[in-house]
Protein backbone atom coordinates (compact mmCIF):
# COMPACT_ATOMS: atom_id res chain seq x y z
CA UNK A 1 0.00 0.00 0.00
CA UNK A 2 1.57 3.59 -1.08
CA UNK A 3 1.56 6.37 1.50
CA UNK A 4 -1.53 7.86 -0.08
CA UNK A 5 -3.88 4.84 -0.08
CA UNK A 6 -2.57 4.65 3.30
CA UNK A 7 -3.12 8.09 4.77
CA UNK A 8 -7.04 8.02 2.64
CA UNK A 9 -7.48 4.49 4.76
CA UNK A 10 -6.17 6.05 8.39
CA UNK A 11 -7.85 9.31 7.44
CA UNK A 12 -11.66 7.76 6.97
CA UNK A 13 -11.31 5.46 10.29
CA UNK A 14 -10.42 8.87 12.05
CA UNK A 15 -13.48 10.35 10.89
CA UNK A 16 -15.27 7.05 11.76
CA UNK A 17 -14.11 6.51 15.06
CA UNK A 18 -16.31 7.25 17.97
CA UNK A 19 -13.83 7.93 20.28
CA UNK A 20 -10.48 9.41 19.88
CA UNK A 21 -7.97 6.84 17.77
CA UNK A 22 -4.72 5.24 19.94
CA UNK A 23 -1.71 4.41 17.60
CA UNK A 24 -2.11 0.63 18.32
CA UNK A 25 -5.59 0.50 16.60
CA UNK A 26 -4.32 2.51 13.43
CA UNK A 27 -1.87 -0.43 13.14
CA UNK A 28 -4.21 -2.72 13.10
CA UNK A 29 -6.15 -1.27 9.98
CA UNK A 30 -2.83 -1.73 8.41
CA UNK A 31 -2.29 -5.63 9.50
CA UNK A 32 0.57 -4.04 11.60
CA UNK A 33 2.32 -3.40 8.06
CA UNK A 34 2.94 0.33 8.86
CA UNK A 35 5.04 1.05 11.85
CA UNK A 36 4.63 4.15 15.01
CA UNK A 37 6.87 6.12 12.84
CA UNK A 38 4.89 6.41 9.75
CA UNK A 39 1.90 6.38 10.90
CA UNK A 40 3.02 9.85 13.29
CA UNK A 41 4.00 11.42 9.61
CA UNK A 42 0.97 10.37 7.90
CA UNK A 43 -0.87 12.31 11.30
CA UNK A 44 1.34 15.12 10.94
CA UNK A 45 0.22 14.88 7.00
CA UNK A 46 -3.26 15.22 8.22
CA UNK A 47 -2.61 17.78 10.25
CA UNK A 48 -1.48 19.79 7.36
CA UNK A 49 -4.44 18.75 4.93
CA UNK A 50 -7.17 20.15 7.57
CA UNK A 51 -5.48 23.41 8.70
CA UNK A 52 -8.00 25.54 6.79
CA UNK A 53 -11.03 24.28 7.25
CA UNK A 54 -13.76 23.55 10.06
CA UNK A 55 -12.64 20.46 11.69
CA UNK A 56 -9.31 19.91 12.91
CA UNK A 57 -7.18 16.74 13.90
CA UNK A 58 -5.88 16.91 17.24
CA UNK A 59 -3.92 14.73 19.67
CA UNK A 60 -5.46 13.87 22.82
CA UNK A 61 -4.47 11.88 25.83
CA UNK A 62 -6.47 8.29 24.50
CA UNK A 63 -5.60 9.40 20.86
CA UNK A 64 -6.20 11.04 18.03
CA UNK A 65 -10.19 12.41 16.76
CA UNK A 66 -10.96 15.05 14.53
CA UNK A 67 -13.47 17.77 16.24
CA UNK A 68 -15.19 21.01 15.13
CA UNK A 69 -13.03 24.42 15.51
CA UNK A 70 -13.87 26.46 18.79
CA UNK A 71 -14.97 29.37 16.41
CA UNK A 72 -17.69 27.08 14.72
CA UNK A 73 -19.51 26.36 17.83
CA UNK A 74 -21.90 29.19 17.76
CA UNK A 75 -22.69 27.91 14.13
CA UNK A 76 -23.40 24.56 15.36
CA UNK A 77 -25.26 25.28 18.52
CA UNK A 78 -27.79 26.64 16.15
CA UNK A 79 -28.88 23.12 15.27
CA UNK A 80 -29.52 22.09 18.90
CA UNK A 81 -30.83 25.51 20.32
CA UNK A 82 -31.71 23.42 23.85
CA UNK A 83 -28.84 24.16 26.64
CA UNK A 84 -27.34 21.46 28.11
CA UNK A 85 -27.78 21.76 32.00
CA UNK A 86 -24.76 23.88 33.44
CA UNK A 87 -22.32 22.89 36.39
CA UNK A 88 -22.35 24.79 39.58
CA UNK A 89 -19.73 27.18 40.85
CA UNK A 90 -18.89 24.54 43.42
CA UNK A 91 -18.38 21.77 41.34
CA UNK A 92 -15.72 23.83 39.26
CA UNK A 93 -14.21 24.81 42.20
CA UNK A 94 -13.52 21.21 43.02
CA UNK A 95 -12.98 20.18 39.42
CA UNK A 96 -10.23 22.88 39.55
CA UNK A 97 -8.49 21.96 42.69
CA UNK A 98 -8.21 18.22 41.82
CA UNK A 99 -6.70 19.23 38.35
CA UNK A 100 -4.05 21.91 39.54
CA UNK A 101 -3.33 20.24 42.80
CA UNK A 102 -3.80 16.11 42.60
CA UNK A 103 -4.03 13.95 43.99
CA UNK A 104 -6.02 15.42 46.91
CA UNK A 105 -8.57 13.91 49.35
CA UNK A 106 -11.92 15.62 49.82
CA UNK A 107 -9.82 17.04 53.16
CA UNK A 108 -7.73 18.95 50.94
CA UNK A 109 -10.23 20.44 48.84
CA UNK A 110 -12.33 21.62 51.89
CA UNK A 111 -9.18 23.04 53.05
CA UNK A 112 -8.78 25.56 50.03
CA UNK A 113 -12.41 25.86 49.50
CA UNK A 114 -13.66 26.53 52.93
CA UNK A 115 -16.56 24.64 52.65
CA UNK A 116 -17.36 20.58 53.04
CA UNK A 117 -17.42 19.12 49.33
CA UNK A 118 -20.76 17.15 49.70
CA UNK A 119 -20.46 13.43 48.24
CA UNK A 120 -22.92 14.53 45.50
CA UNK A 121 -20.31 16.82 44.10
CA UNK A 122 -17.59 13.87 44.36
CA UNK A 123 -20.19 11.51 42.89
CA UNK A 124 -21.11 14.01 39.94
CA UNK A 125 -17.89 14.27 38.90
CA UNK A 126 -17.03 10.72 38.83
CA UNK A 127 -20.44 10.19 36.64
CA UNK A 128 -18.94 12.35 34.37
CA UNK A 129 -15.98 10.68 34.02
CA UNK A 130 -14.08 13.45 34.90
CA UNK A 131 -12.37 12.43 38.24
CA UNK A 132 -11.05 8.78 40.45
CA UNK A 133 -10.00 7.52 42.96
CA UNK A 134 -6.52 6.59 42.80
CA UNK A 135 -5.18 5.34 45.97
CA UNK A 136 -5.66 6.22 49.91
CA UNK A 137 -3.38 8.31 52.12
CA UNK A 138 -1.52 7.28 55.06
CA UNK A 139 -3.26 9.10 57.63
CA UNK A 140 -6.00 8.14 60.43
CA UNK A 141 -8.99 7.03 58.32
CA UNK A 142 -6.76 6.32 54.99
CA UNK A 143 -9.09 8.74 53.03
CA UNK A 144 -9.10 8.76 49.45
CA UNK A 145 -6.97 9.86 46.87
CA UNK A 146 -8.91 11.67 43.73
CA UNK A 147 -7.55 12.83 40.60
CA UNK A 148 -8.58 13.78 36.91
CA UNK A 149 -9.00 11.37 34.27
CA UNK A 150 -8.03 10.78 30.49
CA UNK A 151 -11.43 11.22 30.26
CA UNK A 152 -11.59 14.90 31.69
CA UNK A 153 -7.99 15.56 29.36
CA UNK A 154 -10.03 14.63 26.28
CA UNK A 155 -12.95 16.68 26.92
CA UNK A 156 -10.62 19.41 27.30
CA UNK A 157 -8.91 18.62 24.43
CA UNK A 158 -5.78 18.25 26.23
CA UNK A 159 -3.08 15.04 25.63
CA UNK A 160 -1.68 15.53 28.85
CA UNK A 161 -2.02 17.86 32.23
CA UNK A 162 1.01 20.39 31.24
CA UNK A 163 -1.28 21.94 28.75
CA UNK A 164 -3.91 22.57 31.10
CA UNK A 165 -4.20 26.81 31.36
CA UNK A 166 -1.87 28.48 33.74
CA UNK A 167 -3.45 29.98 36.32
CA UNK A 168 -2.23 32.84 35.79
CA UNK A 169 -3.15 33.22 31.92
CA UNK A 170 -6.33 34.18 32.25
CA UNK A 171 -7.88 36.94 34.84
CA UNK A 172 -10.71 34.75 35.67
CA UNK A 173 -8.33 32.04 37.15
CA UNK A 174 -8.23 28.47 36.96
CA UNK A 175 -11.98 27.36 36.84
CA UNK A 176 -12.38 30.02 34.00
CA UNK A 177 -9.42 28.76 32.07
CA UNK A 178 -11.55 25.01 32.42
CA UNK A 179 -14.45 26.38 31.62
CA UNK A 180 -13.57 28.11 28.66
CA UNK A 181 -11.48 24.85 27.35
CA UNK A 182 -14.24 22.45 28.22
CA UNK A 183 -16.68 24.66 26.32
CA UNK A 184 -14.81 24.94 23.27
CA UNK A 185 -13.44 21.07 23.28
CA UNK A 186 -15.79 19.30 24.73
CA UNK A 187 -18.84 20.50 22.13
CA UNK A 188 -19.87 17.08 20.74
CA UNK A 189 -21.77 16.19 24.18
CA UNK A 190 -22.84 19.11 24.62
CA UNK A 191 -21.29 20.33 27.81
CA UNK A 192 -21.66 23.38 29.74
CA UNK A 193 -19.82 24.85 32.55
CA UNK A 194 -20.29 27.95 34.14
CA UNK A 195 -19.32 31.38 32.99
CA UNK A 196 -15.94 32.17 33.62
CA UNK A 197 -16.96 34.96 35.69
CA UNK A 198 -19.44 32.73 37.49
CA UNK A 199 -17.37 29.81 37.79
CA UNK A 200 -13.86 31.64 39.08
CA UNK A 201 -14.53 34.18 41.74
CA UNK A 202 -11.58 34.02 43.83
CA UNK A 203 -10.37 30.30 43.08
CA UNK A 204 -6.75 31.38 41.52
CA UNK A 205 -5.89 32.29 45.10
CA UNK A 206 -7.86 29.62 46.32
CA UNK A 207 -5.79 26.98 44.28
CA UNK A 208 -2.78 28.89 45.27
CA UNK A 209 -3.61 28.35 48.84
CA UNK A 210 -4.67 31.77 49.56
CA UNK A 211 -7.70 32.38 51.30
CA UNK A 212 -10.36 33.58 49.07
CA UNK A 213 -13.79 35.88 49.63
CA UNK A 214 -16.33 33.30 48.28
CA UNK A 215 -19.80 34.07 47.15
CA UNK A 216 -22.82 32.31 49.10
CA UNK A 217 -23.02 28.37 48.93
CA UNK A 218 -25.86 26.31 47.30
CA UNK A 219 -27.77 24.71 50.79
CA UNK A 220 -26.58 21.87 49.90
CA UNK A 221 -22.82 22.22 51.40
CA UNK A 222 -22.54 23.43 54.73
CA UNK A 223 -20.08 26.41 55.28
CA UNK A 224 -17.97 26.62 57.60
CA UNK A 225 -17.72 30.17 59.22
CA UNK A 226 -17.18 31.59 62.96
CA UNK A 227 -20.63 31.80 64.96
CA UNK A 228 -22.47 34.96 64.10
CA UNK A 229 -24.57 34.99 67.36
CA UNK A 230 -24.48 33.55 70.69
CA UNK A 231 -27.27 30.91 69.79
CA UNK A 232 -24.36 29.01 67.47
CA UNK A 233 -22.00 29.15 70.76
CA UNK A 234 -24.70 27.92 73.18
CA UNK A 235 -25.81 24.98 71.44
CA UNK A 236 -22.95 22.86 72.72
CA UNK A 237 -23.80 24.31 76.56
CA UNK A 238 -27.68 22.87 75.86
CA UNK A 239 -26.63 19.50 75.34
CA UNK A 240 -24.47 19.67 78.75
CA UNK A 241 -27.72 20.34 80.80
CA UNK A 242 -28.64 17.26 82.90
CA UNK A 243 -31.85 15.15 81.73
CA UNK A 244 -33.63 15.89 85.60
CA UNK A 245 -32.89 19.91 84.70
CA UNK A 246 -35.86 21.88 83.41
CA UNK A 247 -35.16 24.10 80.95
CA UNK A 248 -37.74 26.90 80.08
CA UNK A 249 -38.52 26.19 76.09
CA UNK A 250 -38.56 30.12 76.19
CA UNK A 251 -35.08 31.21 77.35
CA UNK A 252 -33.49 33.17 75.19
CA UNK A 253 -29.85 31.59 74.36
CA UNK A 254 -27.55 34.39 76.12
CA UNK A 255 -29.25 34.09 79.22
CA UNK A 256 -26.76 34.00 82.32
CA UNK A 257 -27.55 30.28 83.30
CA UNK A 258 -26.25 28.82 79.72
CA UNK A 259 -23.28 30.99 79.78
CA UNK A 260 -22.18 30.05 83.54
CA UNK A 261 -22.33 26.23 82.23
CA UNK A 262 -20.52 26.88 79.37
CA UNK A 263 -17.78 28.50 80.75
CA UNK A 264 -17.41 26.26 84.10
CA UNK A 265 -15.18 23.18 82.05
CA UNK A 266 -12.85 25.78 80.74
CA UNK A 267 -12.33 28.37 83.03
CA UNK A 268 -9.10 29.34 81.13
CA UNK A 269 -10.96 30.86 78.44
CA UNK A 270 -13.35 33.24 79.50
CA UNK A 271 -14.93 34.49 76.40
CA UNK A 272 -17.54 32.79 75.53
CA UNK A 273 -16.91 32.42 71.84
CA UNK A 274 -13.63 31.21 72.67
CA UNK A 275 -15.65 27.81 74.04
CA UNK A 276 -17.66 27.65 70.66
CA UNK A 277 -17.62 24.34 68.67
CA UNK A 278 -15.03 25.09 66.19
CA UNK A 279 -16.43 25.67 63.10
CA UNK A 280 -13.31 25.48 60.95
CA UNK A 281 -12.42 22.90 58.06
CA UNK A 282 -10.55 20.01 59.41
CA UNK A 283 -6.55 20.15 58.49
Amino acid sequence: MNTQDAKRVLETALICAQQPLPLRDMRTLFADELGADTLRSLLDELTRDWEDRGVELVALSTGWRFQSRPEMRDYLDRLNPEKPPKYSRAVMETLAIMAYRQPVTRGDIEDIRGVTVSSQIIKQLEDRGWIEAIGYREAPGRPALYATTRQFLDDLGLASLEQLPALESTSFGAAAALAEAAAAADQADQVSLLEPDQAALGLEAMVAGQPAEMAPEPQAENIHTEPQSVDAAAEPAAEAVPADTPVPADTPPDTPEPDDRRDAPAPDFPEPAANAAPMDPEA
